[in-house]
């Protein structure tokens, strides 16, 4: 097995190089519009396939499971991808289907944005925190740095969520540090745009009877 790469933010690990690695982050923030068009459109979106919106989800979460399976199989790596991500799920696959867990799973309460207080937060974060950390640790701030800067605006979206959104304001507390947490780990058999979403996730599940 290929040994993955200590650092795996720096650009040169991405297919495409320095550009492959800015449309990789380019995706990785575009991905922040998804709560927003589920919560605001996705009766109609869904509407057209005659499903509902949860229905919709699960389809697109399975789309992406077996186009992943297909990409593994034949080892396609595309621009932005690491070449390591050739022979393992790639976080493209690991932040689409942890998105989709989270608007399947993520309580939902009131209507339009409203019913977004925890889906919003929870895959903005991702969205924002995970690439900016990257950039704080490729200017070789450490992981320390990283972290600090990434508590920062994890919780300005969960207070700004809770500000906009209704979402309670002890689970804007408590939910914020764990994107960051999901950060942490380097382990190889996942990758952190999965863990960055399920560890806020399984904790909003478990306590959310109490917020």
């Amino acid at each position: 097995m290929n040994e993955i790469p200590v650092d795996i933010d720096h650009a040169e690990h991405s297919v495409g190089g320095s550009g492959g690695h800015w449309f990789r982050r380019f995706t990785h923030v575009s991905m922040c519009v998804i709560p927003f068009a589920y919560h605001l459109w996705g009766d109609t979106i869904a509407g057209t396939l005659s499903m509902t919106p949860r229905e919709f989800v699960i389809a697109v979460g399975v789309f992406f499971v077996v186009l992943e399976a297909i990409r593994l199989k034949f080892g396609i790596i595309i621009v932005g991808q690491r070449e390591y991500e050739a022979k393992q799920i790639s976080a493209l696959a690991w932040g689409a289907i942890a998105v989709c867990l989270t608007l399947i799973l993520a309580p939902q309460e009131g209507d339009g944005l409203d019913a977004g207080m925890y889906t919003i937060p929870i895959i903005c974060g991702l969205t924002f925190v995970d690439p900016i950390m990257g950039e704080v640790k490729r200017a070789k701030f450490g992981m320390r740095g990283a972290v600090i800067v990434g508590l920062a605006v994890s919780f300005t979206i969960w207070m700004a969520s809770a500000a906009l959104f209704s979402t309670p304001f002890i689970a804007a507390l408590l939910l914020a540090p764990l994107t960051v947490a999901g950060e942490v780990p380097r382990v190889h058999w996942i990758d952190d745009n999965a863990t960055m979403i399920l560890f806020p996730l399984i904790a909003l599940l478990l306590l959310h009877p109490f917020f």
